[in-house]
């Protein structure tokens, strides 16, 4: 299979001369080609995606709102093609890649339903001569730059409350992974979604994309992506006044006390961890583990881990990062206590890794680790686990684990991350996602999300002129 999927520029599909191979990272086989954007090509997406939003948002909300169920209702029917293309270009066990598809359309859903709810609010009038309110309006061109690791779920997290709120887009795939996302956006004109409301470019020319940064046309820069990316990509955007919103790297930390439940700990833990083959962003890192039940905790999530089924790691060069943090702490005093090595086979693929006497020093408790490796760290009571758990430049999600009430109720104030979650990992389209420190600015997800899309306008009517 070696299809050429092009770009969507105003509605059209757009080739160039030079080409991006994209691999299988299941068996190193190329699978298709994208086209590589070239300066005129970003000019072109940005009047493109200007034309879009003046046509998009003066729609109605209800002319929105059925344009975007419907345009969910096409992506469900062609869910098979789209599941089929994540599992080729992300190389996603089958339950992963629909997961990560039916996470697009709910979005989609979700935010026409987010956007309803939402309120413009009355000021009071100390006077009684004025009536205040506030209008809530679309803020204009979005960029969006998309992560390789859940294509269609990073797509549904921009594209969602994009077109709920009345604004266009111009959406950046990582190159690794765009085959999906761009198969989804060829859907949208069926739907009746204006011609250059959505356009989708690839590039693997960062001088090249920041054309968009510096264009003073978007309103909003968005992105999902690693920490040092979000600089990257913010310091360029800097030009002219913009918003952000982005999410990027995490180290998350667990606590694990002597009062949980060890098992259930474990068991959650490991679900957790070796999702996606560790390769996301609130993946849990580093388990600090009280002393007393070390041990039991150790042994609980050696059960689990053997159950473990994962895909490959995105590239090679990613897996021998990995493995290179491993054998590092190996030869610093940790322990490997499971896997550590590659599997024997073509792909990417490696075994699901458990780590004990890790010491925060190491380079794989202090860096944040895109992969299957879960390191352990044991705590007494004469430790802060708390420091512990903060002793990290991210700040994105956390785990904890306790049955004391007010034990959990002061490691969620004391955390340093955007999510504390108590006892169970829980992600959902509802709930606000994003960083502290230097994890990102901004919400994916929920109301909160919607919010950066809109901007806020007051509006003064004389009433009665005294």
């Amino acid at each position: 299979m070696e299809n050429k999927f092009p770009m969507i520029i105003g509605g059209e599909k757009i080739s160039s001369e030079q080409l991006i191979g994209v691999s299988n990272p299941s068996n190193e086989q190329l699978i298709g080609y994208v086209f590589n954007a070239d300066i005129t090509l970003m000019e072109k997406s940005l009047i493109s995606a200007k034309n879009g939003f003046d046509k998009w948002s003066s729609f109605t909300p209800n002319k929105r709102k059925e344009i975007i169920l419907r345009y969910a209702e096409i992506l469900e029917k062609n869910k098979s093609k789209l599941i089929e293309l994540l599992i080729l270009e992300t190389g996603k066990p089958k339950e992963n890649a629909e997961y990560d598809f039916g996470m697009l359309v709910t979005c989609l859903r979700f935010f026409v339903e987010e956007y309803e709810r939402l309120d413009q609010p009355v000021i009071h009038d100390p006077d009684d001569r004025f009536l205040h309110y506030m209008q809530r309006q679309p803020v204009g061109v979005v960029v969006g730059f998309l992560a390789w690791n859940f294509p269609l779920l990073n797509l549904g997290y921009k594209l969602g409350p994009t077109l709920a709120s009345g604004c266009s887009c111009i959406l950046k795939p990582s190159e690794l992974t765009p085959l999906a996302t761009l198969e989804a956006s060829y859907l949208a004109n069926e739907a009746g979604i204006p011609e250059g409301v959505i356009n989708v470019i690839t590039c693997d020319d960062y001088s090249i994309t920041n054309t968009l940064l510096e264009s003073s046309i978007p309103s909003l820069v968005t992105m999902i992506g690693s920490t040092q990316g979000g600089i990257e990509v913010m310091n360029a955007a800097c030009s002219s006044i913009k918003r952000f919103s982005v999410e990027l790297g995490g180290n998350s930390p667990v606590i694990v006390y002597p009062d949980a439940d060890i098992k259930s700990a474990a068991e959650k833990i490991v679900g957790l961890k070796y999702v996606n083959t560790g390769q996301v962003c609130v993946s849990p890192n580093r388990c600090f583990v009280h002393q007393s039940v070390y041990n039991q905790f150790i042994d609980e999530v050696l059960l689990c881990v053997k159950n473990v089924e994962m895909g490959p790691m995105i590239t090679s060069g990613a897996r021998d990062k990995v493995l290179s943090l491993i054998k590092s702490a190996e030869e610093n005093g940790a322990e490997i206590i499971y896997g550590g090595t590659i599997v024997d086979k073509p792909g990417y693929f490696m075994k699901p890794t458990v780590i004990k006497d890790v010491e925060q020093s190491m380079s794989i408790a202090s860096d944040e680790v895109f992969g299957p490796v879960l390191s352990i760290l044991p705590f007494t009571d004469d430790d802060n686990e708390i420091d512990f758990a903060n002793n990290t430049s991210s700040g994105l999600a956390a785990y904890v684990f306790t049955t004391n009430l007010s034990k959990a109720l002061q490691s969620a104030k004391k955390i340093n991350a955007g999510s504390i979650c108590i006892n169970e990992p829980h992600y959902s389209v509802q709930l606000p996602h994003g960083g502290l420190k230097q994890s990102g600015v901004g919400k994916d997800c929920s109301r909160y999300s919607i919010e950066e899309y809109l901007t806020l306008k007051r509006v003064s009517i004389l009433m009665e002129d005294k």
